[in-house]
């Protein structure tokens, strides 16, 4: 047998010999042809040469230009196919081949030896050793994915492959096992950093000081003895303060058992009273360096006391979880953070070309009040200020009687022409709400650079935008609360006016239900307030008047009540609402179903336009707003709300269950 050189040097030696033969024939032929004729004899001879030497040079050539063609293309067909066939099977790593029903069809030998699965691994899905999902289409580009093997660990190179219309997958599995035990050791020790904060100790013990010390000492034996389990470093930086430093795989386990810390710290009660001790924890687990996750964990806290405390709030690089939050806000009794947010807004306002004012959707007398007395403070700064608002909202309509149209010409104004108004060094100030979704206008909101926000809702999530002022205290009875303690603390004494201070006043009554709800001794001061100067029960009684029609919605309601989970009430009107009207009625049944006995929270639903509006109530037993979270909702412990779109009632309803089930479930 000739190997492949050998085969084509005797290719070149025929060629060589075929061209002689071509060539002496072409003379023996010229000569037989010039005997005849002898006259041509030069002409014909010259002819015959040239033509020999062309056969041979062409004959020549062509062997040339195939064994080119062999060299660049090199084995075609079943060689081909035989070589490639060798590499993939005598590879170390499993390699495999799968259709596109994900069944497979080939396999080597270390593949069947990795898998663990007794007989063959041919025609058996590829689901059976392998979680992950291949990727899909046709994308013939190389992709990998991780998976495990039995013990191991390995890297799948995946490579789409068209064969004769079909499309198939093959997986090679490169063993990364050292290499994933060094990433998550490395992962596991990073270290994480964590600020605590003691919520309500001092207010506990106002009219307790002498025990202060015994009950500040059994906190920290707490934490330490919470630290000391995972050998983590926990210190005192500030009176009640503390920073908290362990590894990242130990918050595995402190997410895992939900914070239960929480718990422990809330069984400590101070003295003779009956109210929980409470911590707020901020986790920041992120990228960067340890400045950013400093960071990252101060922003984390101010989150948990912002949505009332008593919850650790772990913040991650995409998104943020929320353990915790069973308590009700215990109310403060110092002013400080109204002076110092009032100081800081006065500045502003100053500063600012004009300002801007609105609240949320569907305005109610909280929002439109707390905007009215911001438009009061501006006013004091010198600047020009309006108030947005939707005209045709019937508590809109229902307020306006109260002002002179000549003193307040130009005040109000609707998202139109808010718009409009909008410049450079414009200031927006936003009231009774912090969800952008909420808005009364989102696109003011997105095109004004700087931005204050004042509200008493638990915040759901951190803000898109950089804000100049965040004041959410979810302590705060309503918005309209912390408006008059700051107005208090910057306004001259007799500057509000009496049209000013209703309004204020009536947002306080409205959220408190005439003062028997959320009340604290800072909302009775501010209420004070509002009475020197020149507020008046009498005056705002008309607002909260229910007339017929309203009247016999709400009693479609009550045809349609039912009792869940013995605590629960849930009222459900199926006719659809007309969402300039309806929506305070929700939340009037959901008040309404609290007098019932044995009602500890409440739900009230309508359908209004192609929205399902859930509107919840509690009498304190009951934390309404992590229920509605689940629903993409929000509000206050004992207050709360939810939009459901493109859903139809009974399909709420079933959601809406699913939440509570899911929040009793956490609590037993």
């Amino acid at each position: 047998m000739y190997n492949k050189k050998e085969k084509r040097s005797v290719y070149r030696t025929l060629a060589e010999i075929i061209s002689l033969i071509l060539c002496a024939s072409c003379c023996a032929l010229g000569a037989l042809w010039a005997s005849r004729s002898p006259e041509n004899l030069l002409l014909i001879s010259i002819i015959m040469v040239l033509g020999a030497i062309s056969l041979s040079i062409f004959t020549m050539l062509g062997f040339s230009s195939l064994e080119k063609k062999r060299k660049v293309h090199g084995p075609t067909g079943p060689v081909l196919g035989s070589i490639m066939y060798d590499v993939v099977n005598s590879a170390s790593e499993p390699a495999l081949i799968c259709d596109e029903q994900k069944k497979i069809i080939w396999f080597n030998r270390f593949a069947q030896d990795a898998s663990g699965v007794s007989g063959s691994l041919l025609g058996k899905s590829l689901s059976l050793i392998m979680q992950n999902p291949l990727p899909e289409g046709d994308d013939k580009n190389e992709k990998e994915i991780i998976t495990t093997l039995g013990e191991r660990t390995y890297r799948v190179e995946v490579t789409k492959i068209s064969s004769a219309g079909k499309l198939y997958s093959l997986l090679i599995f490169r063993d990364i096992t050292e290499l994933a035990r060094l990433q998550k050791f490395v992962c596991d020790d990073e270290k994480i950093i964590a600020y605590i904060i003691v919520d309500n100790l001092e207010e506990l013990l106002q009219f307790e000081q002498e025990n202060y010390r015994e009950a500040s000492g059994k906190i920290e034996t707490e934490m330490r003895a919470w630290a000391n389990e995972v050998n983590g470093i926990i210190k005192e930086y500030e009176k009640d303060k503390y920073i908290f430093i362990f590894r990242n795989e130990d918050l595995e386990k402190f997410i895992e058992n939900k914070f239960e810390i929480l718990d422990k710290i809330r069984n400590i009660r101070v003295g003779s009273g009956f109210v929980p001790v409470t911590i707020s924890i901020g986790v920041a687990k992120i990228k960067g360096t340890l400045a950013d996750k400093e960071r990252a964990a101060h922003a984390a806290l101010d989150m948990a006391l912002q949505r009332g405390g008593d919850q650790a709030v772990v913040k991650f690089d995409e998104n943020i979880s929320f353990f915790g939050g069973k308590t009700s806000t215990v109310h403060k009794r110092t002013k400080v953070p109204a002076r110092v947010a009032g100081s800081k807004l006065v500045s502003l306002m100053a500063s600012a070309s004009n300002v801007i004012i609105m609240g949320h959707k569907y305005p109610d007398y909280d929002a439109f009040g707390a905007s009215v007395g911001l438009a009061r403070l501006a006013m004091i700064c010198g600047v020009k200020v309006n108030v947005v608002t939707d005209p045709k909202n019937p508590n809109i309509k229902r307020c306006m009687k109260f002002f002179d149209e000549y003193k307040y010409k130009g005040l109000f104004v609707d998202s139109a022409r808010g718009l409009d108004l909008i410049k450079s060094e414009t200031l927006l100030v936003i009231a009774d709400v912090n969800n952008p979704d909420m808005f009364e206008s989102i696109d003011i909101y997105n095109n004004v650079y700087n931005i204050a926000i004042i509200d008493h809702h638990r915040k759901t999530a951190e803000s898109e935008r950089k804000l100049l002022i965040e004041y959410i205290d979810p302590a705060s009875s309503s918005t309209c609360e912390l408006v008059a303690e700051m107005l208090e603390q910057c306004l001259p004494m007799t500057t509000l006016e009496a049209v000013e201070a209703n309004m204020l006043l009536a947002g306080i009554s409205l959220d408190t239900k005439q003062f028997t709800k959320g009340t604290g001794p800072k909302t009775y001061g501010a209420a004070m307030y509002l009475l020197d100067n020149n507020a008046s029960y009498e005056a705002i009684q008309d607002l909260f008047k229910t007339n017929i029609i309203d009247y016999r919605q709400i009693s479609k309601f009550g045809q349609k009540v039912e009792m869940y989970r013995n605590c629960t009430a849930i009222a459900v009107n199926y006719e659809v609402g007309d969402a300039s009207t309806d929506r305070a009625l929700v939340a009037k049944v959901a008040d309404s179903l609290l007098s019932v006995e044995g009602v500890s929270a409440s739900f009230a639903l309508m359908q209004i336009d192609d929205t399902v509006h859930i509107s919840a109530r509690s009498n304190g037993s009951v934390n309404v707003q992590l229920i509605l979270e689940r629903l993409k909702g929000g509000g206050r412990y004992d207050s709360a709300g939810a939009q459901i779109k493109s859903a139809s009632i009974q399909q709420t309803l079933v959601m809406l269950k699913d939440a509570i089930d899911d929040y009793f479930n956490v609590e037993d």
